[in-house]
């Protein structure tokens, strides 16, 4: 039989990758949803961040990474690249969860932010330094942007419409995380 801990980490896991693909689902739609001025957030990015920041343990980085690397090949963006940006931010985060367990959203809100601006400069460096392509950089900004707004939104919705909320200390203890 398994514990209730793993069976709700699993099926938060299992519910995780279930959203990643009703969103990729949507995206792939043929109509456009709202004013195609204005780019669409990184819903996926912002769910990982947002759960990682609550739950870390709902969000394994390797999880993360091959759904965001299944997103880059349906949505032919340069194959791993953003998946390893996604990673390497939702792994800076992790390492600062319990950190900012205590802290008021607004900052928390600020770290996003700051981790989703760098990883956009380092993708645009990146396919910079290897003379690919690159989308007009007032729509990556922009994008950026709206992605920055959309956060709180993505936290609200992950904890009064989905439940994922912020460990409790002694939750952080019994699930073996350093307080």
């Amino acid at each position: 039989m398994v514990d209730p801990i793993t069976r709700t980490r699993m099926s938060f896991r299992l519910f995780f990758v279930l959203l990643v693909c009703l969103l990729a689902f949507i995206q792939v739609l043929p109509f456009s949803v709202g004013d195609r001025r204005w780019p669409l957030p990184d819903l996926v990015t912002l769910l990982a961040f947002a759960w990682v920041m609550r739950r870390p343990d709902y969000v394994p980085a390797i999880l993360v990474g091959v759904l965001v690397l299944l997103g880059d090949i349906l949505f032919m963006r340069p194959p791993g690249l953003w998946a390893a940006l996604v990673v390497i931010g939702l792994e800076f985060l992790r390492a600062r969860e319990h950190l900012s367990r205590d802290l008021p959203f607004l900052v928390e809100w600020m770290l996003v932010a700051t981790v989703l601006l760098f990883m956009t400069l380092g993708h645009a460096l990146i396919l910079a330094v290897f003379l690919v392509d690159q989308p007009v950089p007032g729509l990556t900004f922009m994008q950026l942007i709206v992605s920055a707004v959309a956060y709180p939104l993505v936290v609200a919705v992950s904890r009064f419409v989905l439940g994922i909320r912020k460990m409790a200390p002694g939750e952080a203890d019994a699930l073996g995380y350093r307080l």
